[in-house]
């Protein structure tokens, strides 16, 4: 059976978050492989024409929360120099080839792969191995800005609070949150981009406390000891969360009522569907909808 196409809009900046699982058993994504996927993704969102918005890099799997900018956005200019970057003054970007390269960078598929790609080369390399790293197509589902964005960050944020590899979440060093508190640097990897209005706030630290609390929240943290409540019951809009974050991972698109009708009749056309879909209530995600992903 032909693969159903990736629900990807390419005409407006689209929020994605993608998760991607390793085919060789057990955990083989040790703290040297996450610190080179971790280079591999860093360098390459300084050529694609993206924003990095999260990640959590687990021992089998990884998850991404990235916006694609779309093609009318980016100049010539933008385009050269994105090719400086990834090329260096060895070669010279000729005026034909930019609408590849545009379109090339602009593509959540291409940057996934050119990610994925990259880093089995090395792996291969240091191992003295042959063959595939990764297993199945990576998953990528459309996120809606604003709410349900940063529901979908701190879920990404909570893996390692839920894998039970840390007390508290900002302790792992190879996720968004963690990344955060250990860059000391001016941040030009990360974008709060989040779409919410309390986020542009101009202190780094701000958004960054305002966030953890966001986080601690969802995943019933215990914020003076660290760690989860054990033992006591959690509030029901913490278990409820918990209970629905898998929406998170096996949806196609999720947002508000609107912004998943929206694509609904976006990708009509794609899913040719037999009868009316109509957005699926997430219970436990206030205002939140999804629509399913087809296989």
């Amino acid at each position: 059976m032909a693969r159903m196409p990736r629900f990807l809009l390419s005409h407006r900046q689209t929020t994605y978050h993608v998760i991607s699982r390793t085919a060789l058993d057990g955990y083989p994504l040790g703290d040297q492989e996450k610190s080179l996927l971790l280079g591999i993704m860093q360098n390459l969102s300084a050529v694609y024409f993206c924003q990095v918005l999260g990640f959590c890099l687990m021992g089998n799997h990884f998850h991404l929360l990235v916006t694609m900018l779309p093609e009318n956005e980016i100049t010539d200019q933008e385009v050269q120099a994105s090719f400086k970057q990834r090329y260096g003054d060895e070669y010279t970007l000729m005026p034909g080839q930019i609408p590849f390269y545009r379109q090339k960078w602009t593509s959540l598929s291409e940057y996934v792969k050119e990610i994925k790609q990259t880093f089995t080369r090395v792996y291969n390399k240091k191992r003295g191995r042959k063959g595939t790293f990764w297993a199945e197509r990576f998953k990528s589902l459309i996120v809606e800005k604003g709410e349900t964005l940063i529901n979908c960050l701190a879920y990404i944020d909570l893996n390692p609070i839920r894998a039970n590899l840390v007390d508290k979440p900002e302790d792992y060093r190879w996720s968004s949150l963690g990344y955060r508190f250990r860059s000391h640097r001016k941040e030009t990897f990360l974008s709060w981009n989040l779409g919410l209005e309390e986020y542009n706030v101009d202190s780094s630290q701000e958004r960054l406390r305002l966030y953890r609390e966001f986080v601690y929240a969802r995943g019933g943290i215990d914020t003076g000891k660290g760690k989860v409540l054990e033992g006591v019951p959690l509030p029901e809009c913490v278990e409820r969360f918990i209970q629905r974050t898998r929406f998170f991972t096996e949806a196609g698109i999720i947002g508000s009522r609107e912004f998943v009708r929206q694509g609904f009749e976006h990708f009509r056309d794609l899913i040719q569907p037999k009868r009316e879909r109509r957005p699926h209530k997430i219970h436990g995600l206030e205002q939140t909808y999804s629509l399913k992903r087809l296989t």
